[in-house]
């Protein structure tokens, strides 16, 4: 697939974790870019696989993956991925919906547009939910929207958290020594993603991270970026690897 716009070898940071980021990498390299791994969040396993197994055993009129990390972790406790005794699956996004088919069985509910809660929520066959038994498979915490708002439509809910959110180590020194000549844009797909950023990066790396143009995948992250400082944040259409470097080509437009 040709690349939408030519990077022009500017640095681009990818936060994503670091089994996940080959791809943004790649296409960013594609589009004459540099890609630079800084991975800002570590999935772990739940520190209590058994809880969060044996509510995946059980039968559910939903089962709602948050995310592609959602679905691994749930596949390495329960290996069966026809989930057989489930009536309905929804997945967040697309790469949650492919991990779900790798797994086994194919989503019923995927939201058409922007891949969110809101979105999915925004679906008839989700309008009516009385009498229900909802499961949400995510990690540790993580949002209530998608709970409270099926609770208030008759479901009972239940949370297997089957994955924890870590802050990866990093010495941020060489890559602050060499900021201004190498990282140009900085990609984030979630608020924590940011804050730990921000954190890795220590007080001497505060300035020039929010000086640098920030490209998220949803517009409250935008919101949570622009309460941290950052001051020119661009939305990318979908959380999807080619969505943001549409987003990143947009960037590049309006500086050229």
């Amino acid at each position: 697939m040709e690349a939408p716009c030519d990077l022009g070898g500017r640095g681009v940071l990818v936060t994503r974790p670091a089994a996940q980021a080959a791809d943004l990498c790649q296409l960013i390299e594609a589009a004459n870019g540099r890609a630079i791994a800084v991975p800002s969040i570590e999935i772990a396993p739940t520190r209590d696989p058994a809880a969060a197994a044996a509510l995946l055993a059980e039968s559910w009129d939903l089962l709602y993956f948050v995310s592609r990390n959602a679905v691994e972790q749930a596949l390495a406790l329960v290996p069966d991925g026809r989930w057989p005794r489930v009536e309905r699956i929804a997945a967040v996004g697309r790469a949650t919906a492919r991990a779900l088919a790798d797994g086994g069985r194919a989503p019923d509910l995927v939201p058409e547009q922007r891949f969110e809660s809101e979105s999915l929520l925004a679906l008839p066959e989700l309008a009516d939910m009385r009498g229900r038994r909802v499961l949400i498979v995510r990690g540790e915490g993580g949002r209530a929207l998608f709970a409270d708002t099926l609770r208030a439509r008759g479901a009972t809910v239940y949370f297997a958290e089957v994955y924890r959110r870590l802050r990866p180590h990093f010495d941020p020194a060489p890559l602050l020594a060499r900021w201004a000549e190498t990282v140009d844009l900085v990609t984030a797909t979630s608020e924590e993603v940011l804050t730990n950023l921000i954190e890795m990066l220590g007080p001497d790396g505060r300035a020039p991270l929010l000086a640098t143009p920030l490209v998220v995948v949803a517009e409250r992250t935008a919101e949570a970026a622009r309460g941290l400082g950052f001051s020119q944040v661009t939305v990318a259409a979908r959380a999807e690897d080619s969505a943001i470097l549409q987003a990143l080509c947009r960037v590049i437009d309006q500086h050229s």
